[in-house]
């Protein structure tokens, strides 16, 4: 068999867009991920790719070829989302902002590693009002580091490629130039009340949740993430993908040697009797109004699922929605169902880092779709590999930020929650980074 075509994963968090662009035909050989509890998730779902657990600030494209093992051979693909927390617009140049040197920095890795194509991915508010000067000048950064970026840029909606999730995200497809552009890639499905009826409908939240078994019934799932149990539903098409019955739910990914009957990701929340009474009053579609918790439409779409905010700002929730079936809110399993996670993918054990993972990741089948367009631009037809890998360590899903940084031997990157200096400067970045986000969503 011939080579796979190589990307590189910046920014990468637990895998979302490493997994799309792997059931695309990519080999994923590198990982950057600067959160060492990410990194631990990535690793134990893809032990083969080199994860490094550094910013991109202290990397080069010579040290991430050296770290993956590849060499000088060609690097087809750079994929991202760089966090964008500048948006001092005032006098000067929006990308020359230090707090956006990420931006740059990706940049940089994707000229230094002389990467054929790349995706940069980011919230939908970067269209929007004062910050598209900034997304032009991103644009303008490509063109200076020898990159013909796809215009017009496009807002893409999970929705439309196989997602029960209503979520938009800005794509920049970018080529080096002389080469074959790719282009968007067409909707696979319509989303509910949607005028296309000649694609099938997007899979809806029962579509994606019904065969679950109830995390309810296990009082294992009080203390446990995992509980191996007979009580599977009757699966869907998307959940049948989901629990890789078909080849089909593994694309020209690697197979993973994994154990179906287990349910993961599965703890249980203990609401109070009377969360679950309001839980319970609330109307499928609509917005519980104490909690401010979505209530999911069963033959509808799931809202938006976010990350909610990190330990630095004092949060220790994710936000996750309310089941349509019972009064409870949905475990991390039932998440990653709605992003397009198959059941093999595992998480952290704890719902706050596993809810955080799903809700930062790009829906892997959105990835794949995009990252298709890219195999299709490099002339290559993919192949469905023979090997089959096995997961790794399962202590890298328990692990804690003192000893996922010490596995992997590096400092705590994430700053002390009560450290002061400097606090009310970064408070109105990250109200600022919150508006820029909730823009997405609207």
């Amino acid at each position: 068999m011939a080579k796979r075509p190589v990307g590189i994963d910046l920014f990468a968090g637990a895998g979302g867009m490493s997994l799309g662009f792997e059931q695309a035909g990519f080999d994923v050989v590198a990982a950057v991920e600067i959160d060492p509890v990410h990194s631990a998730i990535h690793k134990f779902n893809f032990p083969d790719c080199a994860v490094i657990p550094n910013s991109i600030k202290e990397l080069t494209g010579k040290a991430i070829r050296e770290a993956s093992g590849i060499g000088q051979r060609k690097v087809d693909v750079v994929f991202g989302g760089p966090p964008c927390q500048g948006f001092s617009l005032i006098g000067g140049r929006a990308i020359d902002d230090p707090r956006n040197s990420l931006v740059v920095d990706f940049v940089r890795i994707v000229s230094e590693l002389d990467a054929s194509y790349f995706l940069f991915e980011n919230v939908k508010g970067l269209t929007i009002g004062k910050h598209r000067k900034f997304l032009e000048e991103v644009i303008a950064a490509f063109d200076r580091a020898g990159y013909e970026v796809l215009l017009p840029w496009k807002v893409l909606n999970a929705a439309d490629y196989g997602v029960p999730q209503d979520r938009q995200r800005l794509f920049l497809l970018g080529v080096k130039k002389g080469k074959s552009l790719p282009d968007y890639p067409k909707p696979t499905h319509c989303r509910p009340k949607s005028s296309n009826k000649d694609l099938p409908p997007s899979p809806t939240c029962q579509d994606a949740l019904d065969d679950l078994p109830n995390a309810e019934d296990f009082k294992t799932l009080l203390f446990s993430d995992e509980v191996q149990t007979k009580a599977w539903g009757k699966p869907s098409s998307y959940a049948r993908m989901m629990r890789c019955l078909d080849d089909e739910g593994w694309g020209f990914s690697y197979r993973r040697d994994w154990n179906p009957p287990v349910l993961t990701c599965s703890r249980r929340t203990e609401h109070t009797e009377i969360s679950k009474r309001r839980f319970s009053a609330t109307e499928p579609g609509s917005v519980e109004p104490i909690s401010r918790f979505f209530r999911l439409p069963a033959r509808g779409l799931s809202n938006t699922l976010r990350a909610g905010t990190d330990s630095a700002r004092g949060a220790f929730t994710s936000p996750r929605p309310i089941h349509y079936a019972y009064p409870r809110c949905i475990t991390v399993r039932e998440m990653a169902r709605l992003h397009g996670f198959p059941d093999w993918f595992r998480f952290h054990a704890t719902k706050w880092h596993g809810a955080r993972q799903i809700g930062n990741a790009v829906p892997p089948p959105l990835a794949k779709a995009i990252a298709t367009q890219i195999v299709a631009a490099l002339g290559i037809q993919p192949e469905c590999p023979k090997e089959v890998i096995q997961l790794g360590n399962p202590e890298l899903l328990r692990m804690d930020m003192s000893e996922a940084s010490a596995y992997w031997r590096i400092d705590i990157p994430i700053d002390k929650r009560n450290r002061k200096s400097g606090a009310t400067k970064r408070k109105q970045e990250e109200i600022e980074l919150i508006r820029l986000e909730e823009a997405s969503y609207v």
